[in-house]
């Protein structure tokens, strides 16, 4: 692992961030960040922002963008916040608002290896 960043209480839902996290996962970060571009979901906004975050973080170390790849990508759910909504005859219907927490690591590519 080069370098990782992290997004905690994010107001997604966990599942929906796992269905655009498969498509990045193992690719290069500039081909990472391309993808991510081009994509018409909500996650998206969250993952580029993590993952400029990552490619920065490599940057200060002294790693350029064309030798790192995503090789860890994870996300795991947060806290609920949970509410209630009246419903028929006095009773109350619940509502889970669901978090998440996203981890992005980048390492060197195999090739760039000492």
């Amino acid at each position: 692992m080069i370098s990782k960043a992290e997004g905690k209480f994010l107001r997604i839902s966990p599942s929906k961030v796992r269905l655009v996290m498969d498509l990045i996962r193992g690719k290069d970060a500039s081909e990472a960040v391309s993808i991510l571009l081009h994509l018409n979901k909500r996650p998206k906004e969250y993952l580029i922002k993590i993952l400029k975050s990552a490619i920065a973080n490599a940057k200060v170390k002294g790693f350029g963008i064309d030798k790192l790849y995503v090789s860890k990508i994870v996300c795991n759910p947060g806290p609920m916040w949970k509410r209630f909504k009246a419903a028929a005859f006095g009773r109350a219907a619940s509502i889970v608002r669901r978090t998440a927490h996203i981890k992005i690591e980048l390492d060197l590519k195999e090739s760039t290896r000492p």
